[in-house]
């Protein structure tokens, strides 16, 4: 009997949270917050939060950032808020990522909202 190969490679929560650490890093994601929301959300482990300097900026960090998941054939489920650049979410399973204009980062209070969860320190190089 034949095994049906995997689609999408096998990635642990905690490398693909560096991983896009990285990635968001290298093109100048501003304050890039990641919180363990495991337990207390019921659609994810991980909520990030990172600011961008404009649309054009926001735009870039999600179109990097699903490039290099597509490149290394990781998963990722879909794209909210693309077009207007304000408020992008990027639903990658275990890992959701809001990219926010830094007006709307501040009325929306993402990292608030999920204060319950315990912030994770990124190794990232800035």
């Amino acid at each position: 009997m034949k095994t049906k190969s995997k689609k999408f490679k096998e990635i642990s929560t905690p490398d693909k949270l560096q991983l896009v650490s990285e990635w968001l890093d290298e093109k100048q994601a501003i304050d890039v917050v990641a919180i363990d929301v495991t337990g207390i959300c019921p659609i994810s482990e991980i909520v990030m939060v990172v600011s961008a300097k404009g649309v054009r900026h926001a735009q870039s960090l999600a179109d990097n950032t699903l490039g290099n998941l597509s490149r290394d054939t990781i998963e990722y489920l879909g794209m909210e808020g693309y077009q207007t650049g304000d408020w992008i979410l990027l639903d990658l399973n275990d890992i959701i990522i809001h990219i926010f204009q830094e007006d709307n980062r501040e009325f929306y209070n993402v990292e608030g909202l999920w204060s319950e969860g315990t912030r994770i320190e990124l190794d990232i190089n800035r």
